[in-house]
């Protein structure tokens, strides 16, 4: 007759237990499991503590009291900072270009952060708002929609970075977003 079986699995086959890891395995593992936590903290450690320190240098009026930069002349204040102190802490969205105007034509506009939207208003070829600049906020952006033809461009400003968008055509969009860094700078 025929050794093989017709049909179904093959014979049961006995493997070896498996080997324990032996005590340098272990020891490797667990020292690089202490360095991966030491370089954990390290980096949340930078990102927390060096994201306040350049924060506060990148807006100057943070550290500034109330008295003191009341106190100072016109003189001063013109020769002093390069930057004005309040255009550190707001941001600027604008709109401006063509878009038809009437039931069926027009622009919508919304502006904010990722934690306050606003709609704005398309008047003689422009708009423009500024806002007070969160320090949580994630991002600012401005979004503008044709409804129908025109040709637009968008822009959003913050601590004098500026990001530009642009539109033509029925029903497109013009986006143009700043987004906060680890820094405390925006990109």
């Amino acid at each position: 007759m025929n050794d093989q079986q017709p049909y179904g699995a093959p014979p049961f086959q006995w493997q070896p237990p498996k080997k324990k890891p032996g005590p340098g395995k272990i020891v490797g593992l667990g020292c690089l499991g202490l360095i991966g936590l030491f370089v954990v903290i390290a980096a949340v450690g930078a990102a927390v503590g060096g994201s306040g320190g350049v924060k506060a240098a990148a807006t100057p009026s943070a550290t500034k009291t109330g008295t003191a930069a009341a106190g100072r002349s016109s003189a001063e204040k013109a020769d002093g900072d390069p930057k004005d102190d309040a255009a550190a802490e707001t941001v600027v969205f604008k709109v401006w270009g063509s878009a038809p105007a009437g039931v069926l034509g027009g622009l919508d506009i919304t502006y904010g952060s990722d934690t306050d939207t606003r709609k704005g208003t398309f008047k003689n070829g422009r708009f423009e708002a500024t806002l007070p600049l969160k320090k949580d906020a994630v991002y600012v952006s401005v979004m503008a929609q044709l409804q129908g033809s025109g040709d637009i461009t968008c822009s959003v400003t913050v601590d004098g970075k500026t990001k530009n968008a642009h539109a033509s055509g029925g029903y497109t969009i013009c986006h143009s977003q700043l987004s906060s860094d680890f820094t405390g700078g925006w990109r």
